[in-house]
């Protein structure tokens, strides 16, 4: 039953950060909003089509007044009554698109034209930096897309991540909301980010940017990438430090309220409440685990070891959670994976096929996506171990040139769930029998 109870569990952390309650509880609960005769829609992100059902939901008797278009992954279309879901890219191609970058523009001309009166709800998620591209003047979106794939392949974090593809767009680090000409915005949030920063969720449209083009520049260089930066990103950086280019908004628009519905912590605390209604006491390692993938697998495995061992903090049957993202080095590797799968994979080489009776292991991400592929993630347990001997795999090999998914594909053990329609970061657990 262990890889069952281990399914449910994160099953129940990503029912409770679903989107379209939690955005229609907030509309309703917002005056300024409910009353408003012109209402303007925008936004990005894995969630958006699920935010934009709530809001409608929440408007049903007044959708006259609402006009808009939300930026979303192909094949989280529906058809809705009055906002636009714009498929801005294939569901496994986390880029900026063509297509992202069109629905970018309109949202702008909508913002720019607001009459006084107007008010706007912004809907903003996790992947929503990719699907809201707005490329700076004189940068192509293949250079932007050349640099994001630079940033994501030498171990960036998204802050960093974020924080160079703010100073390359017109529309990330507080620009959506400053075109905005109507009286007052409301950003609905569900974070996908260690700390909910609203300036590097989805790289803040509507908020603040504490970041400088001296701080984007600094992160090309900390990785090493100048020589391998195209040299229009790399000038246009160059003219912001100089102070050629204007600065991303860095007070906060009294006009703007951003507000988050959703994070990581609502879905470990329900995660933590279905672990325990399953009979494991709960170890809850908390929302802000970072690093590289393999260092935080092994770190997890040592606690389990301990725990096993000395009953404590808690005692068998037990459930080891965490949420929060981690990173993954590629290198020169050529291998197939995700974070999650790669989390699975050091823990379970880690833990060793003699100390891995009772123990399930299981990584996912609450968006349905692990790295250019087409798992939530991966599960291992002692049957994954007799899979590896039937099949003569070398699990060590397959740490080693990045290629979980490959691994897991041959032992059974990839989670394919489909898109979600919300994403908070990953959610691992190891559960102790």
């Amino acid at each position: 039953m262990s890889r069952e109870h281990a399914m449910e569990i994160w099953k129940a952390a990503v029912d409770a950060v679903r989107p379209a309650p939690l955005v229609q509880r907030a509309i309703l609960q917002e005056a300024r909003i409910v009353e408003a005769q012109r209402i303007l829609v925008v936004g990005a992100g894995k969630a958006g089509s699920g935010m934009a059902e709530g809001l409608e939901a929440a408007l049903a008797d007044r959708l006259e007044r609402v006009k808009g278009l939300v930026n979303v992954p192909e094949g989280t279309v529906s058809n809705l009554k009055r906002v636009r879901l714009h498929p801005a890219r294939p569901q496994a191609l986390n880029e900026p698109t063509a297509a992202g970058v069109a629905g970018a523009e309109t949202m702008l001309q909508l913002l720019s034209e607001a009459r006084p009166e107007d008010v706007a709800v912004c809907l903003l998620s996790g992947g929503g930096s990719a699907l809201l591209p707005a490329p700076a003047e004189g940068i192509s979106l293949e250079e932007k897309r050349v640099m994001t794939q630079l940033l994501h392949g030498s171990g960036a974090s998204i802050e960093e991540m974020n924080c160079v593809r703010k100073h390359l767009s017109r529309v990330k680090g507080g620009r959506l909301a400053d075109a905005f000409k109507g009286k007052w915005m409301l950003s609905l949030i569900v974070s996908d980010v260690v700390g909910d920063r609203l300036d590097v969720i989805a790289s803040g449209p509507t908020a603040p940017d504490p970041t400088t083009f001296s701080d984007a520049l600094n992160v090309i260089d900390r990785y090493q990438l100048r020589e391998r930066t195209p040299t229009s990103v790399l000038n246009y950086l160059i003219r912001g430090v100089n102070g050629e280019i204007p600065e991303t908004p860095k007070a906060p628009d009294a006009r703007v309220i951003n507000r988050i519905i959703a994070n990581n912590e609502l879905a470990l605390t329900a995660a933590a409440s279905r672990a325990k209604r399953l009979g494991y006491q709960v170890w809850n390692l908390g929302s802000s685990i970072v690093g590289e993938t393999r260092v935080v697998a092994s770190e997890h495995v040592d606690l389990v070891l301990h725990c096993r061992e000395t009953k404590k903090p808690v005692n068998l049957p037990f459930c080891l959670l965490s949420g929060g993202e981690t990173t993954v080095t590629l290198g020169k590797s050529s291998g197939k994976g995700g974070r999650n799968q790669e989390y699975v994979l050091a823990s379970m080489i880690r833990l060793g096929e003699s100390q891995m009776t009772g123990v399930t292991i299981f990584s996912g991400g609450t968006d349905g996506e692990d790295g250019p592929t087409d798992a939530a993630g991966a599960l291992a347990d002692v049957q994954t171990w007799e899979a590896v001997r039937v099949r003569h795999l070398d699990p060590m090999q397959a740490l080693t040139q990045h290629d979980a998914y490959t691994f897991f594909d041959q032992v059974g053990g990839l989670i394919r769930t489909g898109l979600t329609g919300t994403n908070v970061m990953d959610v691992r657990l190891i559960l102790v029998n």
